[in-house]
């Protein structure tokens, strides 16, 4: 699949279907592989982080989960194909774990979510194998996360849903990958899980189809409006980088 590389960070331009195409793959592919699913907030941060950055860039798949990448690669005029919003992949990889016998550990949220994910996924997918769930209170390095592993490893899991909040889960995800015995396919997504579990809503179609679920997600938490800023100064530090490479 072709790579757009956007302000560092380079991309898999795909599709949703050609994503979840990019996973199985993966699947038969030996060792652990990384998937990052960045937005313009995390994009915006990584850009000022250079640890951080770096991280990002050790991903096997680096999907455009956000309007303002997508808006940044038109910027650039190297536009992507389309969002592919990391709650969607999941649940294609949850599919593709029912379909194909492959075992989910959810590791994420708080006490008792990862759990609720765990049994409403059960519900839609009554085939699906659940190696194990554990909430994402815990320190994310150290004894009591080498314990972590421990139990996931144990748990012979093939595929990891990472949900610890960004950049935490991607850190965890590049520093743990190869200590994990069993695993295939760990997907850093977040709050994914309050999703999966019922606890947190997706926004109506009409905001995923014209672009604005950062907007809902406004609406329904005023509180989240300091974490937007980083989208319109995402898109500004773009057009700046395009004038100053003379594009």
């Amino acid at each position: 699949m072709e790579k757009i590389n956007i302000r560092g960070l380079t991309f898999d331009n795909v599709t949703r279907k050609e994503a979840a195409e990019l996973a199985q793959n993966l699947m038969d592919s030996p060792g652990a592989s990384t998937v990052f699913t960045p937005n313009a907030e995390i994009a915006y941060n990584a850009s000022r982080d250079d640890e951080f950055m770096k991280v990002l860039c050790l991903a096997d798949i680096l999907l455009p989960d956000g309007a303002g990448i997508i808006k940044a690669s038109r910027i650039l005029g190297t536009p992507l194909k389309e969002k592919v919003a990391g709650v969607d992949f999941g649940l294609d990889v949850v599919k593709m774990c029912a379909e194909r016998g492959f075992s989910l550990f959810l590791l994420g949220g708080k006490p008792g979510v990862a759990d609720a994910a765990a049994k409403k996924l059960c519900e839609i997918y009554p085939d699906l194998k659940i190696a194990g769930a554990r909430d994402g209170y815990f320190e994310k390095k150290g004894e009591e996360s080498d314990r972590i592993v421990e139990i996931i490893n144990s748990s012979s899991a093939d595929v990891l849903f990472v949900c610890l909040g960004s950049p935490s889960q991607e850190k965890w995800a590049a520093e743990s990958k190869d200590k994990l015995n069993t695993v295939r396919l760990l997907c850093c997504l977040g709050g994914s899980i309050d999703v999966y579990a019922g606890n947190a809503k997706r926004a109506p179609k009409v905001f995923i189809k014209t672009s604005t679920e950062w907007l809902y997600r406004l609406i329904k938490d005023p509180r989240r409006l300091g974490r937007m800023m980083a989208l319109p100064k995402y898109i500004r530090d773009t057009k700046k980088y395009k004038k100053s490479m003379g594009k």
